[in-house]
């Protein structure tokens, strides 16, 4: 794996995740998921971002929030750098007034009596494309038992040069990315469910923590649900006729064919 921009390093020497953290402990940051499902054992949850990234619902999954036959959609960080090298209007949302350069998230602190366990469970969690990687948080609340600022966090990033990543534009295109979320369920639930939930989980950040291509999404794919809401209550609606004139016609044939009395 190659070096990231902007100071953020991964290792192909061979390092482990211990030597960013030679007391065994270990800082994790989440920007999907682990903000509303935290890691186990953790002892400080510590609200905050990383700088140089942007977040997009471009990852396919293939297990939690789809299928290998239907893949869902769930969040990767972008380097910046490399998503704005992209020839794609559609991948630009923000402005350049309107763009922080933040991604909002939650950073996790675990004791040195479980980092290792910690460290292996969301390895399995984050199996799905997604590789550690190491960058400064950036915490927006004091940290217990920390005098320095920024943190060195563990983030798991899915890089364009995964399997999972979303290589075509055409994939990428937001109204795209909300149908497939919309249809999408895999063995943690239905995949709209993670985009909505993530919403609410960065609107319990704080101010300033919301994400452009976060609440498009989310405006996407209720418009979607509400149409399909709508196109269920109408096909209900026809059988309803249907079988209102079936049972009319049904009482009329019979009256017809009742006999006389006379």
């Amino acid at each position: 794996m190659a070096a990231i921009a902007q100071g953020h390093q991964v290792h192909p020497d061979g390092r482990t995740w211990k030597s960013h953290f030679p007391k065994g402990d270990l800082w994790v940051f989440g920007y999907g998921s682990l903000i509303w499902k935290p890691p186990p054992h953790y002892d400080q949850r510590v609200p905050g971002y990383i700088e140089g990234y942007v977040r997009r619902f471009w990852q396919a999954s293939t297990d939690h929030r789809g299928t290998p036959e239907q893949p869902g959609r769930v969040v990767t960080v972008i380097e910046r750098s490399f998503w704005e090298t992209l020839d794609d209007p559609l991948a630009h949302l923000e402005s350049e007034t309107s763009s922080t350069g933040k991604v909002w998230g939650a950073a996790y602190h675990i004791p040195a009596s479980h980092a290792e366990e910690v460290h292996d469970y969301l390895d399995e969690r984050e199996i799905d494309g997604y590789s550690a990687h190491y960058t400064p948080f950036h915490p927006t609340v004091p940290v217990e038992g920390s005098t320095t600022s920024p943190i060195i966090c563990m983030v798991y990033i899915g890089q364009p040069s995964n399997p999972q990543f979303l290589r075509d534009a055409a994939h990428r295109e937001p109204q795209h990315v909300a149908q497939v979320i919309s249809n999408g369920h895999g063995l943690s639930g239905k995949n709209s469910e993670y985009l909505f939930m993530l919403e609410k989980a960065l609107e319990g950040i704080g101010l300033g923590s919301a994400d452009v291509h976060v609440r498009d999404l989310v405006r996407k794919v209720k418009d979607i649900e509400a149409e399909g809401v709508a196109e269920a209550e109408e096909v209900e609606a026809e059988l309803r006729v249907t079988r209102s004139l079936e049972g009319a016609a049904e009482e009329a044939d019979w009256g017809n064919r009742r006999p006389s009395i006379e």
